[in-house]
């Protein structure tokens, strides 16, 4: 078993294609365990636009959001965006071509300017390695008077794991909220509200808490992340510690955006 979530490494330049490959390897099993992304995700949706003609789903792995706006926006055109081709061949198979599939960088949309009134992003901005270059892209792509909703992760995500891990430089190394609110001041969108909130969800044993990880492709593998049987015992024992009534405790540190761009 090897760590997860691993921070982009200085001798790695092509960490988009690393992620791409893990997220691509995940796709056939990523619905099935990925409830702790499915919660957070629910925060969005209360908070969206009555309307929008035409809409991105930033990150859109498997299409499970996609489509359900598709649904709730019947009259919009519907794109969904994602890095790693797998996820996008899932997706197309699942719910067809009335969603455009596009493969794509955050950090360099392949989108024209004003090209959207709304786009959406469930946990997917973390794995972009420049949160500057996302807003400043997203500010691009945003129509005058357009709206982000958007969830990523803060630092202490996962902190149960660095614990019994004893290794926190392999967890994905995330900006804090005040970076990514710099970020989003610079590129010229207006924060309109933002939540922070500690999520945990709980696991009968460390194998379903590294296959809820590894199953949802936040796994990238990294030179020496192989454990011994040792040391997997070490970290089993460390993580029984934190066992709660309801199982073992993985927490998740969410961050809730609501961007507009200024008409």
């Amino acid at each position: 078993m090897s760590s997860t979530l691993a921070t982009p490494p200085p001798h790695l330049p092509n960490w988009q294609a690393s992620v791409a490959r893990a997220f691509s390897r995940a796709a056939p099993q990523y619905d099935a365990l990925a409830s702790a992304q499915r919660e957070i995700g629910k925060a969005l949706w209360l908070a969206l636009p009555t309307h929008a003609k035409h809409v991105l789903d930033l990150g859109c792995g498997t299409g499970y959001w996609t489509q359900r706006l598709a649904a709730r926006y019947p009259h919009a055109h519907l794109t969904g965006l994602d890095i790693a081709p797998g996820m996008l061949a899932h997706a197309q198979a699942l719910y067809g071509d009335v969603i455009t599939w596009q493969q794509g960088d955050a950090a360099a949309l392949p989108f024209e300017n004003s090209r959207f009134d709304l786009i959406v992003s469930n946990l997917a901005i973390q794995w972009c390695s420049d949160v500057s270059a996302v807003m400043q892209e997203l500010a691009r792509v945003l129509t005058p008077g357009g709206e982000a909703h958007i969830t990523t992760l803060l630092p202490g995500t996962l902190k149960e794991v660095a614990t019994a891990w004893q290794r926190p430089e392999a967890l994905l190394q995330m900006p804090d909220a005040s970076t990514v609110e710099d970020a989003v001041a610079l590129s010229g969108l207006t924060l309109a509200r933002s939540t922070t909130e500690q999520r945990q969800f709980y696991y009968p044993d460390l194998s379903a808490v590294m296959a809820s990880i590894k199953g949802v492709g936040a796994q990238v593998t990294r030179p020496n992340a192989q454990l011994t049987r040792r040391e997997l015992a070490a970290a089993q024992a460390r993580f029984e510690t934190l066992r709660e009534p309801q199982g073992l405790p993985v927490s998740y540190h969410c961050f809730t955006l609501h961007l507009e761009k200024t008409p």
